[in-house]
């Protein structure tokens, strides 16, 4: 349901849209930040979007290189010590 009073949305309608591309291939439907091409969603604000490098994937180091060597290095240990076991 609409209001009574009129709304002057001229602005917003034709306002230009972001330049980043959808999955689609098609242009952004989300206005553009003042003076620049992106939205404030795709980096056109100061301090939005992603952070440097893969920080954002960064959660727990459960999948870092040393730990997962660390594992691999403990199955191998827990599975001589069950051959030595055996031997026994």
């Amino acid at each position: 349901m609409t209001g009574s009073h009129a709304r002057n949305t001229v602005a917003m309608r034709t306002s230009p849209r972001c330049a980043a591309k959808t999955r689609r291939g098609t242009s952004g439907q989300s206005p553009a930040v003042l003076g620049k091409q992106r939205c404030r969603m795709h980096v056109g604000a100061k301090g939005s979007g992603a952070l440097n490098g893969n920080k954002n994937a960064l959660k727990n180091g459960l999948y870092t290189a040393e730990v997962v060597s660390l594992r691999q290095h403990i199955r191998e240990l827990t599975q001589k010590s069950k051959e030595l076991m055996d031997k026994m």
